[in-house]
């Protein structure tokens, strides 16, 4: 039997104690701080690599990333509300959710793909934070269209200044500016513990999957098939955009998982601002109850082989 990663084993541990109604539970504060903890390690280790290289070949990428993020939604809605048949506030909440992207899944990934010596580039901490904006406009906009008491500042707030959004980009400027040696002194927190401090996160978030199960009851089979076919379908176009970029096969496939990942975080406090009408249960439900376990159990290898694939077709 091939051993499994033991923070998946955590994850399961999680989901388990949840759906058995354990009184398992991190306290809110100490949750809170190992979010704190993941965002700025992968902020740091970005801008290490960052300072590497010149910030004007990494533009047109992110250029790109951001336009990828714009096309996924309005993939997403029109299936949602024309197939699924929800009302346009919540096909665009939905939708908005699955262009924007997960940071517990790119952690588990890069825990993934370290584990098996797999190299990526390094500043996917940076287009990790490109994505995470454009869809919550882009989710805006379908919800609502363009009008006066769109509430664009408290919008803009939320998006640029959200918590997770000032600690990823405040890591990559610590680790740019610092540099490694001057990180050297808090390496055993940030990074030596990264994993471990993981486990405990996806303990947490097995925990707070199984509470989203009882919506995906409620609202029948579309949000299972959706939470499962659209990561699959994004994943395609994030291969293909990694292939085109000309990123490494570990790369592409880290691509191809941010593209495939929904946001459970940024865009359900941004919506809430702005689509307050949109019931936030139907796109946790879907992201969280669905797509995250998914992508943590079995996406992240089918991602990988995607990018191996991709790569024999043009010999690279």
């Amino acid at each position: 039997m091939t051993p499994m990663d033991p923070i998946i084993l955590f994850f399961l541990l999680g989901l388990g104690a949840g759906l058995l109604r354990s009184e398992l539970k991190l306290p809110a504060a100490v949750y809170d701080l190992i979010s704190m903890l993941l965002l700025l390690s992968i902020g740091m280790k970005g801008g290490i690599e960052l300072a590497k290289q010149p910030f004007s070949t990494l533009l047109p990428q992110m250029l790109a990333v951001m336009g990828m993020g714009m096309l996924m939604p309005l993939l997403a809605f029109p299936v949602l509300y024309y197939v699924g048949r929800f009302k346009r506030a919540d096909a665009a909440s939905i939708a908005a959710h699955y262009g924007s992207v997960s940071v517990a899944t790119f952690a588990v990934a890069v825990a993934w793909f370290t584990s098996r010596n797999i190299e990526f580039e390094a500043h996917m901490p940076l287009l990790l934070a490109v994505l995470e904006i454009p869809a919550i406009l882009v989710g805006i906009l379908l919800a609502r269209g363009i009008s006066k008491d769109m509430r664009l500042g408290a919008v803009a707030h939320e998006v640029f200044l959200g918590k997770g959004i000032v600690l990823l980009i405040g890591g990559l400027l610590i680790g740019w500016i610092a540099g490694p040696e001057n990180l050297a002194p808090i390496k055993p927190l940030f990074f030596d513990l990264f994993k471990g401090i993981l486990a405990l996160f996806l303990l947490e978030m097995g925990l707070i999957t199984a509470a989203q199960f009882g919506s995906l009851r409620q609202y029948g089979l579309f949000l299972v098939a959706f939470g499962i076919g659209m990561p699959l379908c994004s994943s395609l176009i994030g291969t293909a955009l990694g292939v085109w970029l000309g990123l490494s096969v570990g790369g592409t496939a880290m691509l191809a998982t941010l593209a495939a990942s929904a946001s459970y975080i940024a865009v359900p406090a941004a919506m809430r601002i702005s689509v307050p009408q949109a019931n936030p249960t139907l796109s946790l439900a879907a992201s969280l109850g669905v797509t995250f376990p998914f992508n943590v159990l079995v996406g992240i290898p089918v991602y990988y082989a995607l990018a191996q694939w991709a790569h024999s077709l043009l010999g690279s």
